[in-house]
């Protein structure tokens, strides 16, 4: 029985009651990893902990194969690491960058692997990291262990740290990625320390209205796609159908088309071969063209004006919202009419306070020109065909511009028109354009006006394990600088993304695990107790968010674009109520040495990830205390972590939730969130509209930026993994 030792161990140590010698006997003539498969079958509700049976198990099974790979015991194979190290690097696996460790650095480095973090590990968590981020051999074996993971992903971001800090950095990152206190976004995940990759999620691009740009954009598309990373795209510039082109009336085709180009990009420029790409297309509400953009996903009607793999977000200013709920008329315009007409551009405006602005201003001036061509219907009828939309296809995701704008810290630089993929991403955009082209020595120099390209750099703390540990502050100081690194490190393929990223460095530090957190504090989810405890927990990570970029701009310099942000004139704190004693501390750092990062928080839905974390995903509550987590090669049962009698209580599913307890903790979150959150909406498939419609209109009376998608117990929508963190 020498090598069930370690599982013996395990066994006694996390499960007790199934502790003894009769499974192992019972067990011993089968391969660990048949050990484990054999484990799962005995998970259920009543007996959870069988899933880190298997993952012990697991685990062995990788630890026996890398140990005859590297020619040494196995009990010996994490000590290995400097020596696996150092060859991988010289065969060129590992990153370049790397080799400035030298060996004493390496030896230290391996001390720090701490092997019992492996037990952390849930068998899906196990899997799914072994099975798609493990460090492979090109013939696809696994190279690395779970521990070694977390090591080089700490060594990668930290590589350019000063010699004389950066071990003790390194330890502080390894720490709070192998104690499952965080994890990093999918990209840095995959690809920190190996040879090739970026390490960002997401991006989003304005195209402008010219052949050029449209055509320039779907190339930065497939770049993009190419490397790994999701995308949204603002469209609202474009030209509506039937829009004149050099003063032929009647001759453009609007966005459709366009679209369609999108949509072969996404299919045919694969991530790797792993996935299809996946962007996201937004389009303003007063867009002549909103109707068939909403119809573009529908599973009926004329193919040729259908774009089934793209997303679609709608832009929607509070007129809008206070049309549908008045039953007022709304106008649709050709924006390229706009501009020729009225010397504006709609877009390029929102409303300052909630019902008054320069959005207002214009619109009305809009309506007022008779000489503008324009769609007249019902307000209510275009929500009617979204909320068509979203029951049937999950989305278009709702984008509230106004709100989004009011709160954004950098306006002085820029306008927000849409946002990412997973929409919980909101920075200044502004498009790319060729200002010149000529022939020159038989080169072809092209010379292009760069716009706001924008760049997620995402991680994810788990919130029910760094709130329990009471750790909040401590991971999140290591966690900004991380994501801080990653801004440095990256090799981005469109040069404009390059250039927006370190002038704005923006960050989007996240969370998972909330329903997780919630059960385990014995908190109902349909409560005031949930949303107060939203306000603390989010309000404290803000606070240490806010406070690791001011100590960073102390140590390495302010944002290039900081001074007039919200956050040098503090309006960021006032907008928010932030002006008690609780805060002086963090607004003197801020002021006095300003600020790194120009965004800090957004909330993505990492639950590719969340599934490594062991913990619950995002801010979602749970589909199921048990389910049957389903991909192409595998089966594997999943139970609601933490689950025992205690907790099961506190473990509702997510369509048997009130949606507006759910909205109504987001209103609270939000407030703590400067960029957005990827909100879902859980429905029945018979919901009546009246209701969807009522859930829409609190969503933005409550302050919410966005909503991702209205997921009804019909719909099958696919989770963004671009932007899991």
């Amino acid at each position: 029985m020498k090598q069930a030792v370690e599982s013996d161990y395990f066994l006694r140590r996390r499960f007790p009651k199934l502790a003894t010698e009769a499974w192992l006997k019972s067990t011993q003539d089968l391969s660990w990893e048949k050990r484990a498969l054999k484990a799962l079958e005995e998970l259920t509700i009543e007996e959870p902990n069988w899933t880190y049976v298997a993952s012990a198990c697991y685990i062995k099974a990788i630890k026996i194969q890398l140990a005859e790979q590297r020619g040494v015991p196995v009990d010996r194979v994490y000590l290995n690491f400097p020596v696996y190290f150092s060859k991988e690097l010289e065969n060129g696996m590992y990153d370049s960058r790397l080799i400035s460790y030298s060996k004493r650095e390496l030896d230290n480095l391996g001390q720090l692997i701490q092997t019992d973090r492996d037990l952390k590990f849930t068998y899906i968590g196990i899997k799914t990291l072994a099975d798609r981020y493990l460090a492979r051999r090109f013939d696809g074996q696994v190279m690395e262990l779970p521990q070694e993971r977390w090591l080089v992903i700490a060594m990668t971001l930290m590589v350019n740290e000063p010699t004389e800090v950066r071990l003790a950095l390194v330890k502080e990152a390894y720490w709070a990625l192998s104690n499952l206190y965080m994890t990093v976004a999918t990209p840095t995940l995959a690809n920190a320390g190996k040879a090739g990759g970026q390490f960002s999620s997401c991006f989003i691009d304005t195209v402008a209205d010219d052949l050029r740009s449209i055509f320039d954009s779907c190339t930065d598309a497939a770049t993009v796609s190419k490397n790994g990373g999701g995308l949204g795209m603002y469209l609202g510039k474009i030209r509506a159908k039937g829009s004149s082109i050099r003063g032929f009336e009647n001759v453009s085709s609007g966005v459709i088309p366009w679209m369609k180009q999108l949509n072969n990009v996404a299919v045919s420029v694969d991530q790797l071969g792993q996935r299809q790409g996946a962007i996201a297309v937004y389009l303003d509400v007063w867009h002549k063209d909103i109707l068939v953009f909403l119809d573009a996903k529908l599973n009926n009607g004329d193919e040729r004006q259908r774009t089934h793999d793209l997303f679609t977000g709608i832009c929607i200013p509070d007129l809008f919202m206070e049309a549908v709920e008045r039953r007022a008329s709304w106008f649709l315009f050709d924006p390229h009419e706009v501009r020729l007409k009225m010397g504006y551009s709609l877009e390029d405006f929102y409303d300052e306070t909630k019902g008054v602005g320069e959005f207002c201003t214009k619109y009305a001036e809009c309506v007022a020109n008779t000489e503008l061509s324009r769609i007249e219907l019902p307000a209510i009828e275009i929500m009617k065909r979204i909320m068509l939309s979203q029951l049937e296809t999950g989305s278009p995701f709702m984008f509230y511009r106004d709100t989004v704008n009011r709160l954004n810290p950098n306006k002085h630089r820029g306008m927000i028109y849409g946002s990412n993929l997973c929409t919980e991403i909101m920075q200044n955009m502004s498009p790319t354009t060729v200002i010149d082209e000529r022939c020159e020595d038989d080169m072809i120099l092209t010379k292009k006006k760069p716009g706001d390209y924008v760049v997620c750099n995402l991680s994810s703390l788990s919130l029910a394990a760094v709130l329990a540990d009471d750790v909040v502050e401590r991971v999140v100081d290591i966690q900004v600088r991380m994501l801080d690194n990653v801004i440095d490190l990256n090799s981005i393929g469109v040069k404009q993304a390059e250039m927006t990223n370190k002038s704005y460095r923006a960050i989007g530090l996240g969370t998972y695990g909330w329903h997780h957190h919630l059960a385990t504090k014995g908190i109902s989810w349909e409560s005031e107790d949930a949303i107060e405890e939203v306000n603390r927990v989010y309000e404290g990570i803000n606070k240490a968010a806010i406070k690791a970029s001011a100590k960073l701009a102390k140590e390495k310099g302010v944002y290039p674009h900081y001074e007039g942000s919200d956050w040098h004139n503090e309006v960021f704190f006032t907008q928010r109520g932030y002006n008690g004693a609780d805060w002086a501390e963090v607004r003197e750092l801020v002021k006095e040495y300003g600020m790194r990062n120009g965004y800090v928080m957004a909330v993505a839905p990492n639950a590719t990830t969340s599934l490594i974390g062991g913990s619950t995903a995002s801010i979602d509550p749970i589909f199921s205390k048990y389910y049957v987590e389903e991909k192409k090669n595998y089966r594997i049962p999943v139970v609601a972590p933490d689950l025992d009698a205690s907790t099961t209580w506190y473990y509702k599913s997510a369509h048997a939730i009130n949606q507006k307890w759910s909205i109504r903790q987001n209103a609270a979150r939000q407030r703590h969130v400067d960029q957005g959150i990827s909100f879902n909406l859980y429905v029945p498939s018979n919901v009546k509209a009246k209701e969807l419609l009522e859930l829409h209109l609190l969503a933005w009376k409550e302050g919410l930026k966005t909503t991702y998608y209205v997921r009804s117990t019909s719909t099958s929508v696919d989770d963004c993994e671009s932007c899991s963190s």
